[in-house]
């Protein structure tokens, strides 16, 4: 499609060139004439007469509306649209920290999408992840940002309309920074800084001097959420108890003194004045019946803003009234949802739509003016950022309109990335969707993470795999592997590399889902011939596919981010391919004589998880790497 842009254009030109490619687009004299006007008020993108029009009122806007215009214009050849923007800052925050730190180029892809989908803000969470010159160690072999790379990023994004805003720790989940010598006098706890010491505060200033300098922005997140333990390890041993409702004030105080030397303008999370005005030991979460008293609220430090947030709630009213309680706050928060995609290998979105929806509803009916999409990565970054996109959809969509539904985020998220993602995606959500689990997963099963890492002999999920499901999982898993690939064949780089990685997980799930179950079955009646044809045929073929996988999983690494932080999957599968040959190995050896029994198929099989959902069935477990692989020792 030719465009002919004219009118208001100043400083949109450049952007417009970076889109073509996802729009399909070129900018050309010839093409169909588009009039520009800048003016306050609502997003407008009309086409009539053979004439387009787009009026807006900031440069993101006007991005978001030359997706619309292309879009519409594909299907017809008149049509008004009006828009009016819900929320002043729509944004996402990408994590950067558990390892996956996203390349250049990859962050600069998000931006495009970003900006068609008319999102204006992006933080990417950086713990120890961007260099801080003074601090050698931080973000050591780690794949830290340098200052230059984040800055044209920064510059990037700024061209598209985008403000992008530095993300950064400045009490808790510092476990990765803390753990190196340097930091051994400014460390409380295993993650957390030694509320006053002053080299705590240099340190602080350290960071947020390279964040003032990097950025083009005023705003800056200092994090400081989950810092349960604070005041309870070193800082105890040093100094005794003290209040940690008054140590908390203390140090924010301090922590908004050097901001305030920098003219930045911080935010920070809000659930550690809701835990200790809870007196909760136990690090529990948004205690509604927290005490806010006047005489606490005015005992917290003022000139910051407060960020809510909220991965699991499902009801309008529950975030409508814990928005209101964060107004005693003395300000409007920032709500923060998730785009749940950590401690899994694939994203789960039964439960992101079921949250999203109905928080950023009340974020609407209650006139929040900022809300944010979280985009965790915990437990290894096993999962891709990409598979966000449906989600970072739907936050835009919500942030132009009322209500939203599928068909119109299809279309939009076709258009916003010039691929057909929306089906494909949310595809990937049955991985962990399988028969036994409750529908759309609010409880975040994984089993497609469980039955992938868990051991062939150890088998610590088998019992959780009942006859029924044993009867209809490696089917399922070849299901779903053939239609991947049917979607993998139909997309265009990376997604089709991305697609390739699911269709070979799949490929491995449907032949060792129920494996170890298999053979510890042969074992216990005694059927060697059994065991041998599976230790000489099943076995390998399984290793065969797994390392396929690998292979596939590396290779869309390498397209999404940097080498740093491949090392950890790596070694997990290494660890798979291992016991997959020694299971082999074992099994042959009891076949043929070598060892009269095998302890590991001997023991009895027990469920990992013995409390569970009360109404859900025994798959229906969420477990991390290091709590799959082994009952042993990790470390």
């Amino acid at each position: 499609m030719k465009i002919h842009v004219y009118g208001q254009t100043n400083g949109l030109t450049e952007g417009m060139a970076e889109l073509s490619g996802i729009l399909h687009i070129e900018l050309d004299a010839a093409g169909l004439p588009v009039e520009v006007i800048q003016a306050p008020g609502r997003l407008l993108v009309k086409l009539q007469d053979g004439k387009g029009t787009i009026r807006y009122q900031d440069k993101i806007h006007f991005f978001r509306a030359l997706g619309l215009l292309v879009q519409h214009a594909g299907e017809k050849d008149h049509f008004e649209i009006t828009e009016e923007p819900k929320f002043s800052f729509n944004g996402t925050m990408l994590d950067v920290s558990r390892n996956g730190v996203l390349t250049v180029p990859m962050v600069k892809r998000f931006i495009r999408y970003m900006a068609l989908m008319g999102l204006n803000g992006l933080m990417m969470y950086t713990e120890d992840t961007f260099e801080v010159k003074e601090q050698p160690y931080f973000g050591y072999m780690r794949g830290r940002y340098t200052v230059e790379e984040l800055q044209e990023c920064d510059a990037y994004a700024d061209q598209l309309g985008i403000e992008m805003i530095p993300c950064i720790q400045t009490l808790g989940h510092l476990a990765q920074a803390l753990k190196w010598n340097y930091a051994a006098s400014m460390k409380d706890h295993q993650d957390i800084l030694l509320v006053g010491e002053p080299k705590t505060y240099e340190f602080i200033e350290q960071m947020i001097a390279t964040a003032a300098k990097t950025y083009r922005t005023k705003r800056i997140h200092i994090g400081m959420d989950e810092a349960f333990q604070v005041g309870l390890g070193n800082y105890l041993r040093k100094h005794g108890y003290h209040n940690r409702f008054e140590l908390m004030n203390e140090h924010v105080a301090k922590v908004l003194e050097i901001t305030e030397r920098y003219d930045l303008k911080p935010m920070l999370w809000s659930d550690m004045y809701f835990n200790l005005l809870s007196n909760d030991t136990q690090g529990g979460l948004y205690n509604i019946n927290a005490d806010f008293s006047e005489d606490k609220m005015d005992q917290i430090p003022k000139g910051v803003q407060f960020v809510y947030w909220d991965y699991g709630k499902e009801d309008e009213e529950g975030y409508g009234l814990m928005y209101e309680k964060h107004l005693k706050f003395g300000s409007k928060p920032i709500f923060a949802g998730g785009i749940h995609i950590w401690n899994n290998i694939v994203p789960n979105y039964g439960k992101t739509w079921n949250i999203s929806h109905p928080a950023l509803r009340a974020a609407k009916t209650k006139q929040l003016d900022e809300v944010l999409a979280t985009a965790w990565a915990d437990n290894g970054n096993e999962n891709n950022h990409l598979t966000i996109l449906p989600g970072l959809q739907l936050f835009a969509e919500h942030g132009y309109g009322n209500e939203v539904d599928h068909d119109s985020l299809q279309k939009r998220l076709n258009t916003c990335t010039g691929a057909d993602l929306f089906k494909p995606v949310l595809a990937l959500s049955r991985m962990d969707e399988v028969p036994g689990v409750l529908p759309e997963n609010y409880w975040m099963a994984n089993p497609s993470k469980y039955l992938l890492w868990q051991d062939l002999l150890i088998g610590l999920f088998d019992k959780h795999i009942e006859p029924d499901t044993e009867a209809v999982l490696p089917g399922y898993y070849e299901e779903m592997a053939n239609e991947l690939s049917g979607y993998r064949d139909a997309l265009d780089a990376p997604f089709d590399q991305l697609f390739d990685m699911y269709e070979k997980l799949a490929r491995v799930l449907a032949l060792k889902s129920t494996m170890g179950v298999q053979l510890k079955r042969a074992y216990d009646a005694g059927q060697k011939e059994e065991l041998r044809a599976m230790a000489e045929q099943a076995i390998p073929v399984l290793y065969r596919h797994a390392d396929e996988l690998r292979v596939a999983h590396r290779r869309m690494w390498m397209q999404t981010y940097k080498p740093f932080g491949w090392e950890v999957l790596d070694i997990r599968y290494g660890g798979l391919l291992a016991r997959i040959r020694s299971a082999e190995d074992r099994v042959l050896d009891y076949v043929e004589g070598r060892v009269d029994r095998l302890e590991e198929l001997e023991a009895e099989r027990l469920l990992y998880d013995q409390t569970g959902v009360p109404e859900a069935g025994p798959l229906n477990v969420n477990a991390t790497y290091q709590s799959i692989v082994t009952a042993g020792a990790f470390v």
